[in-house]
Formats: structure tokens, sequence, C-alpha cells
């Protein structure tokens, strides 16, 4: 179970592409615990200062302000490196349907840059950040690789054009890709402001303010939301894997489905501010309205063995903001 029994080579060294984010932080933070050398590549455009200067003290971390957009610059930070964790990218269904030129440049771009980056420079894996929005319409519920739906958004299709380029990778250089495709992931230092900003800690923040927070919907569609220490595993996880994983995706989740309505009284009941009703406004293009993940085959091929439950990770979460949201 979880990850702090396993081990790498010494010297191993870890690039973790959009390290100052929310996933990407949480993975410097557990690999430099670890005893290993991280380097992290961000442009800061949704990254955070705070969470590269956190690890300014630690010898074996090392920040490089750059843009995956950019070839050279990948190829740069990929010198040396023995994994690659990539998670740049930017998020938000509802903001790639107005910026779909601007995400087919970063996530789709960027992450072919990184890949041939890492070709280039012999890196031993990629693991990359892929998303459960590849799922699109598909009505089936759990969902499980390999039954597809049409894709609702640009960002989606991003993810599923990243995938076929991690397949292709494999195939034709042998690089071994690792395509995770997370579900909602949640935990510490997920930015709660701005208009695209993730519910969990939305609600957290605007609770906490003694605010209204919106529910896009009836509050009746349900995710199967992931506290971020299982992403973590998985990702060093998919480090390890048999080279028999290499160039597919895998389910990242907890394996479970709470309904949206569910987590605000959950919420609002932990803060003691049930006497806030959340405001219901119409549902966002592109949604998708369930999502429940089928996790066998990443147990099977990654040994991912998801130790934190949804109330376990919503305890830490609220805990976390409650001492760190000004």
């Amino acid at each position: 179970m979880g990850y702090k029994h396993l081990s790498f080579p010494e010297n191993s060294v870890f690039l973790v592409t959009g390290g100052a984010g929310f996933i990407g932080s949480n993975l410097c933070e557990r690999l430099l615990e670890m005893g290993y050398t991280v380097r992290c590549l961000d442009n800061l455009s949704t990254g955070k200062r705070e969470y590269v200067d956190m690890f300014a003290g630690n010898p074996s971390y090392s920040f490089i302000f750059g843009d995956i957009t950019d070839l050279e610059t990948c190829k740069a930070a990929c010198e040396g490196a023995d994994f690659v964790l990539n998670q740049a990218a930017w998020g938000s269904v509802p903001r790639s349907i107005e910026m779909p030129l601007y995400y087919e440049q970063v996530n789709i771009r960027g992450t072919l840059n990184m890949m041939e980056a890492a070709r280039l420079c012999d890196v031993k894996k990629f693991v990359y950040a892929s998303s459960s929005s590849v799922y699109g319409d598909s009505p089936v519920l759990p969902k499980s690789e390999g039954q597809e739906g049409e894709l609702l958004s640009p960002y989606a299709l991003t993810k599923r054009v990243c995938e076929e380029y991690g397949k292709l990778y494999y195939r034709l250089y042998g690089l071994q890709t690792i395509g995770l495709r997370y579900f909602n992931v949640f935990g510490r230092r997920q930015d709660p402001d701005g208009a695209y900003a993730a519910v969990i800690p939305k609600f957290i923040k605007l609770l906490l303010n003694g605010e209204t927070p919106v529910i896009y919907g009836d509050g009746r569609q349900s995710r199967d939301f992931t506290y971020v220490e299982n992403v973590v595993e998985a990702n060093l996880k998919a480090c390890l894997a048999h080279e028999a994983a290499s160039g597919q995706s895998f389910n990242i989740a907890y394996g479970g489905r709470e309904y949206l309505i569910d987590i605000y009284r959950s919420i609002s009941k932990a803060l003691g501010r049930e006497d806030i009703q959340p405001r219901f406004e119409q549902e966002r293009k592109g949604d998708i309205r369930h999502s429940n993940a089928d996790i066998k085959k990443a147990r099977t091929m990654l040994g991912y063995e998801p130790d934190y439950d949804f109330d376990t990770g919503l305890r830490l979460a609220i805990e976390w903001y409650k001492e760190n949201l000004k």
C-alpha cells in the first residue's frame, strides 16, 4: 500500500514539469522527502512562486523557470534526468471552450515537446497527466480504459491526443510512456480562487468566509474525487512499472462515487456553516454528468493501491485550508 516503501537507484534525478502547481508541488515534496534529486520546470502561469520557494533551501531541489512550449527549454531540463513526471498543462473544461487555440499550443505541443526531449535525452520513464475527461459522453459506469465516448471539450481532446502520442513514442522510439487519467484530484495546495477553480477548495474557501457557493446544475452530478496522495503514489509506481505498461493509459482514482450536493453538505457541516445554502446555476458546457473509475488495470499493471478514501482526504484538505487560507 502507498508509496513510502518504494525505492529508486540512489542517484535518481526526477524532472517534474508544472512542479510549482498543485499536483506537481506535492510530487516534488514527496520525492525530496524520499531523498532524491528533483528539478522543477514551470513558467508560473498557473503555478505559484511560494511552491518553489518552500524548497529553496534544499540542495537536492532546483527550479527552472521555463515553458514547455519551447523545445530547447525542454531538452535542457531533461538532460541527465532519469524520470519525467509531466504535470504541466492548462486545466479547466470551461476555459478550454473559450481558449481552444491556447490549449492546443500548451497541452498538445507542450507535451509533445517534452516527449521529444525525453526521447533525445534517454529518459527511463515518461509519466504524464491525462484526464478522466477523455471518456467524454460515454454513459458507461464505472469508466474503463477502452470504453471512451465522444469528446466534449478542447481540454478533453488535448488529453486524448497526448495519449495517442504516448502510444506512438513507445512504439516508434521505445520511450517508455505511461498516461495517468486523473479523476477529480483534490487536496492541499489546490487553488481555491478564480472562475475556473476546482469545486472542493472553492466550497471550503467561500464557506470559511461566510459566502455563498455556486453549484452548476442540480448538484446530483457525481465524481470520483481522488485525494492528491493517491496521485503521488500512482506517479511513483508508474516510474517503476514493468515495460508492459508502456504506451498505455490508466485510470487514477479511488474508485468511489460522490455527489456534489452531498460533498457540499459534508463541507458545510465540517465547517459549522450549515446555515449557508448554495446557489444553483445552469450547468456548464462540456461537463460530464457522472464519473466513476474502474481502477483494476492500474492495480494490476502498476500495483496501484490508493490509501486515502474520500472522507479521509476531505478531512485532511479541510484541515489544510483552515490553517493556510488567509
